[in-house]
């Protein structure tokens, strides 16, 4: 029983990231969305942030990185037999190339990089951390805007929902760390993307805000 809601919570979380990707859920960039009048999914994500309630974060008390809070790292949730980190490359690169007969690991791949806004030929053996996966909503902010109170289960799902996860340029991601969208911002091409995904993610997993986190993300979908 538990092997199968783990299962349809998973194609619930793939359903909506469905969504997300899909070619009118987001512009291709900032400039893209000026060109015209408020873009729906701009007047979506305002209308998500302002029904998100606003609390001061949580303690990051009982807080241990990734492993013990939200389970083993990149975890099959979905069952296809290959784990969250090679599913979000094959998803996010393009020229994909698998290692040998693997029918999962990426050997090599090209990313257009969000956060960056440059290319990065990615090669998994000779710079396997040039690439990383980023949890857009990171672990840590979640835990402190509603996550602490979840179960072990529903934050395992959480670190692996593909809507949560985007491959990124690694020394970007690793500026970022656990900040939120009042703390770090990535390239101004991407920034209205990123907080309309954020505001996504934290809508379905009904985070909270805090003040600072919603006045800075209403100042970046309000020039969007």
């Amino acid at each position: 029983m538990q092997r199968q809601r783990s299962q349809v919570h998973w194609v619930v979380f793939a359903a909506v990231a469905a969504l997300v990707f899909s070619g009118t859920a987001l512009p291709a960039s900032q400039s893209d969305a000026r060109t015209s009048a408020t873009p729906k999914w701009v007047k979506v994500a305002k209308q998500r942030l302002a029904k998100l309630d606003v609390n001061a974060p949580a303690s990051m008390t009982g807080y241990q990185p990734r492993v013990k809070s939200f389970g083993p790292s990149w975890y099959d949730v979905d069952l296809n037999g290959c784990d969250t980190r090679n599913d979000i490359l094959s998803r996010d690169l393009k020229q994909v190339v698998l290692k040998g007969s693997s029918k999962c690991k990426v050997a090599t791949g090209t990313l257009n990089d969000p956060y960056t806004g440059q290319t990065i030929k990615f090669v998994q053996a000779d710079a396997p951390l040039a690439v990383q996966i980023d949890h857009v909503v990171a672990l840590a902010a979640a835990w402190r805007t509603g996550a602490k109170k979840w179960s072990g289960e529903h934050r395992l799902f959480h670190a692996n929902d593909p809507l949560v996860l985007l491959a990124a340029d690694g020394p970007a991601n690793n500026a970022k760390g656990d900040s939120d969208a009042a703390e770090w911002l990535p390239a101004a091409s991407f920034q209205c993307r990123y907080v309309a995904r954020q505001v996504a993610i934290k809508t379905k997993f009904e985070l909270w805000v805090t003040q600072t986190e919603r006045e800075a993300m209403t100042d970046v979908l309000t020039n969007c």
